[in-house]
């Protein structure tokens, strides 16, 4: 496995979601268990999930409370393996359906926080989120609560999640060093963020990718992601290890975080790690 610069750590270049082994769809405990340790096993270093990774009108925090079973069920060497987590997101129903909202009062950050630090079993948070801005508060206010839990001891380092480019450096301006990462929406069919991967590598942040793959509950625009099944079939590889070396070689900042339901998938995703485009694949993928 080869690694890219989180802050302090050492993020293994392909890293693991765990949102898809935890809200509606999920497998049984059990298997979502086997699917972390075998994504530990191949070489993740790093772990994303969050306080509202839970199935609608469910107990919060079950994404939590799994990645801290995982870990403590593994047998490898936990010294090297971080866990990000974020706070601001919740679940409810909208007409019957499940779907997010957003609070990030910083008091509500706060407690989340607290409550996130206690479902991971740790004392101190290894790479903590906002989780999506709310046209309701202050962005600065949201930032300034991630500042105050910082000082609190309640995380190491500091990232925003669905930031803007001005997000982005108001965010730096006030927290310096300590924010680390952003982390967006980034695929061959959700290319708008790019704009933020170049401020967070002018920065010196890195850009971490959600939904790198497309989003597995969403139809994919296949005219968007034709030219990746173009590159896989000639290759003879999978199209999620095209995707994913794209992704890499858009900068050398950029870590994505696919999930996956199965072991074998987020397996076959790893291997992109160590997948070269050439120049001419590149310039067909755009």
């Amino acid at each position: 496995m080869k690694y890219r610069n989180l802050g302090p750590y050492k993020a293994s270049a392909i890293s693991y979601g765990n949102m898809p082994l935890s809200i509606e769809g999920r497998p049984d405990r059990a298997t979502a268990i086997d699917v972390i340790h075998a994504a530990l096993d191949a070489g993740v270093t790093h772990i994303d999930t969050a306080w509202a990774y839970y199935p609608s009108g469910e107990e919060p925090q079950y994404g939590e409370g799994l990645a801290a079973e995982a870990l403590a069920s593994w047998d490898g060497d936990r010294s090297e393996i971080t866990i990000a987590t974020k706070v601001g997101h919740y679940r409810n129903f909208t007409d019957g359906e499940p779907t997010w909202g957003v609070d990030d009062e910083p008091d509500h950050l706060k407690q989340n926080a607290h409550e996130s630090a206690r479902a991971l079993g740790v004392d101190t948070i290894d790479l903590l989120y906002s989780h999506r801005p709310s046209p309701d508060v202050p962005y600065e206010k949201v930032i300034g609560a991630l500042a105050d839990l910082l000082d609190e001891g309640f995380a190491r380092v500091v990232g925003i999640s669905n930031a803007n480019e001005e997000q982005i450096r108001l965010a730096h301006r006030i927290l310096g060093d300590r924010l680390v990462a952003v982390q967006n929406q980034f695929s061959p069919g959700f290319r708008s963020s790019e704009p933020e991967i170049d401020v967070t590598g002018e920065l010196g942040l890195a850009f971490v990718a959600w939904s790198p793959l497309g989003g597995y509950r969403k139809p994919l625009d296949e005219p968007k992601f034709a030219p990746f099944q173009q590159v896989a079939d000639a290759r003879g590889i999978s199209r999620a290890q095209v995707i994913l070396a794209w992704e890499l070689a858009k900068a050398p900042h950029v870590i994505p975080i696919p999930g996956s339901h199965r072991s074998a998938t987020i397996l076959d995703s790893l291997k992109a790690a160590d997948l070269d485009l050439t120049d001419e694949e590149l310039a067909l993928l755009g």
